[in-house]
């Protein structure tokens, strides 16, 4: 790896760091924390702590922060999933809550749209629960989310995402499903920010949401954070790591440690207190200087697209039209991925390439650029 910073800790494993343009995804290592929380988390690993009181008490930080009554930080997005289902499923019962993933005698159907399917949705019923889907994609009605709706109903999913499909929206899902009594959980792993939507979707009438600590929060990678009404959060509690109660609940193997709590608790503050405006104004800066840069080659349109197009942040985005004969997407990534650094982009589905740049680092974009001209100008 050449005229960059290798840190130690991986050059002994001989793995080299890369230039991350494909956005939070885990698969890269989530985003970099900020010294301040770096710190924050070597000072909670030098000493002991009641575990119990600093969950409550980070709880009640992320409750505020969402605008919620309770609040919970958590082993990531995932094992929120797993945490909301499982309370609706068990409520306070601590029976019921030793039984998992066992749910005979419990209420343990998940209701999804089907245009919300998606590779993670199996948290949902990892605590046992069954996922039954209702509607069609571009023809679902309120009424087909009434009809799936029975006596085994636990809650209704709701997932928020980048292209996701809306279904008959979030407001009109929480309306149906609460004139039923059901309550609906809401997946919005990465939907921060805007720091905006740390509340919005309690406001649109979501019983509990999960949101990922690890993305754009700036958290430890294995964190999340989980919100939500008081009676299902006690539920939650009761299932998660429960230091109150002698059950071995469902959540046992999610446990947060001290050092990821304090990461999360300082991340979160430090984002919800930090500029977004000075934030995304720097993200469309790199972003217009890769367009310019790869702008005028034969075959290649390229536009800058943001939240209106339901982007992560101002993304340069490189399309391949007829009169393109250049390298396939495939290929491009191919060669950015191997080269030194590798360099990882988004896109790919759409014969596309999103440049994502909520983790580019100051400088990256002229490599970035480089690289590709490099790349589609003489390949």
């Amino acid at each position: 790896m050449t005229g960059r910073d290798w840190p130690e800790v991986y050059k002994k494993l001989g793995v080299a760091p890369i230039i991350n343009a494909q956005s939070w995804v885990t698969a890269l290592g989530g985003s970099i924390m900020r010294p301040e929380v770096l710190r924050a988390m070597d000072e909670a690993a030098n000493a002991f702590i009641d575990i119990k009181k600093l969950n409550r008490a980070a709880g009640e930080v992320v409750a505020v922060s969402c605008g919620a009554e309770m609040g919970l930080v958590t082993g990531g997005c995932s094992a929120a999933q797993v945490l909301m289902v499982a309370a609706c499923m068990t409520g306070m019962s601590e029976e019921n809550a030793e039984q998992l993933p066992d749910t005979t005698g419990m209420k343990n159907e998940v209701i999804l749209f089907s245009g919300q399917r998606n590779r993670y949705d199996k948290a949902f019923v990892t605590a046992g629960a069954t996922l039954v889907e209702y509607g069609e994609v571009g023809s679902v009605t309120p009424q087909d989310l009434d009809d799936a709706i029975n006596e085994n109903t636990a809650c209704v999913a709701y997932v928020v995402a980048p292209f996701g499909a809306e279904g008959i929206g979030l407001e009109e899902t929480a309306r149906v499903a609460h004139a039923r009594g059901v309550p609906v959980i809401v997946d919005a792993a990465a939907e921060v920010p805007p720091r905006a939507n740390l509340a919005k979707f309690h406001a649109q009438g979501a019983d509990m949401v999960a949101f990922s600590g690890g993305k754009g929060i700036g958290g430890p990678q294995s964190s999340g954070l989980l919100a939500g009404k008081k009676e299902l959060m006690e539920a939650v509690w009761l299932n998660s790591l429960n230091l109150e109660s002698p059950i071995a609940a469902i959540g046992r193997p999610m446990k947060v440690s001290k050092e990821n709590i304090v990461g999360l608790v300082t991340a979160l503050q430090l984002f919800t207190d930090s500029d977004e405006t000075a934030e995304w104004d720097g993200w469309v800066s790199k972003a217009k200087y890769v367009a310019d840069r790869l702008s005028g080659i034969k075959g290649i349109r390229v536009e800058i697209e943001g939240a209106e197009e339901k982007r992560q942040g101002p993304q340069p985005i490189l399309r391949f039209e007829d009169d393109y004969d250049g390298p396939s997407v495939a290929e491009i990534k191919e060669q950015l991925e191997n080269g030194d650094p590798g360099i990882y982009v988004g896109g790919g589905k759409r014969n596309e390439i999103a440049i994502v740049m909520v983790n580019v680092q100051d400088g990256e974009e002229i490599e970035i650029a480089d690289r590709m001209d490099e790349i589609l100008r003489d390949g």
